[in-house]
């Protein structure tokens, strides 16, 4: 499938409800008092969101990789944070969503970099780079390959 917006990615999707039930967190008592680790937490889980949409905005793969990356970082940030706070004393009333908040992480994580893995072994350079002159070539070239299995489909017989 084609996306032609950020919002309509899964894994933006997957990001921003991530964003939504941290802030949704971060209002509870126990993170109210820790106003830094709060900060924190919520700053990196809004990284994840907003770096696939600028990586996505780019208009180059290359580019769109790197914010990728950089988005997959944020999540782990997320994740260690939430280590740290099932860790430190006085938010055992988080646990719940402590675990429901890292299990989201880790799926944002595990669908960027699926995403990284296929747009590495991608011949698309981006949007940026697609002039009429590249638009003709890619069609030609997949013309040229329907052609190509037809013809091997006639000397197997199959059509």
């Amino acid at each position: 499938m084609t996306y032609e917006r950020f919002e309509q990615l899964p894994v933006w999707q997957a990001a921003m409800e991530l964003a939504v039930k941290t802030y949704a967190m971060s209002k509870r008592p126990a993170l109210r008092r820790e106003r830094s680790l709060r900060d924190q937490i919520e700053r990196a889980a809004v990284s994840v969101s907003n770096n696939i949409a600028e990586g996505f905005e780019r208009g180059t793969t290359q580019e769109l990789l790197t914010f990728l990356y950089i988005a997959r970082g944020s999540a782990g940030e997320v994740r260690s944070m939430l280590c740290l706070l099932e860790r430190l004393e006085g938010f055992d009333d988080l646990k719940s969503e402590i675990s429901n908040l890292k299990s989201l992480a880790e799926s944002a994580s595990r669908q960027l970099r699926a995403w990284a893995d296929s747009l590495q072994n991608s011949k698309i350079t981006g949007q940026r780079y697609l002039t009429e002159k590249a638009r003709r070539a890619d069609t030609a070239r997949k013309d040229r390959e329907e052609f190509l299995q037809r013809l091997e489909r006639i000397r197997k017989g199959e059509e």
